[in-house]
C-alpha cells in the first residue's frame, strides 16, 4: 500500500473505533488524547484495527507514541505495510 491508501485504511479504521469522529474531517496531524478524545481502550483497538487491516503488528510500546493519523500512517509505512 502506498501512503495515501495507508491514511484511508487508518481513517476508516479510526471511524470504527471512535463513530462520534468525523475522520475525513480530522487534520492528520490531530492528537487522538487532546483533539479527540480518544482513551488508551480506544488506541489499543485502533491499533488493533490496523493490524487486521494491515496485518502489521504494532506493540503497546509502540502504539503508545503513536498520536495522530500521520504517525500511523508513518508506522504502517516503515514496518511494511508500504
Amino acid at each position: 500500500m502506498n501512503v495515501d491508501e495507508l491514511e484511508v485504511v487508518v481513517r476508516r479504521t479510526l471511524a470504527e473505533i471512535a463513530p462520534d469522529v468525523d475522520p475525513a474531517g480530522v487534520d492528520a496531524s490531530a492528537d487522538f488524547h487532546d483533539e479527540l478524545g480518544l482513551d488508551s481502550m480506544d488506541l489499543l483497538n485502533l491499533a488493533i484495527g490496523l493490524h487486521e487491516a494491515t496485518g502489521i503488528d504494532i506493540p503497546e510500546v509502540d502504539a503508545a507514541r503513536i498520536e495522530c493519523i500521520a504517525d500511523c500512517v508513518s508506522y504502517l509505512h516503515a514496518h511494511g505495510a508500504g
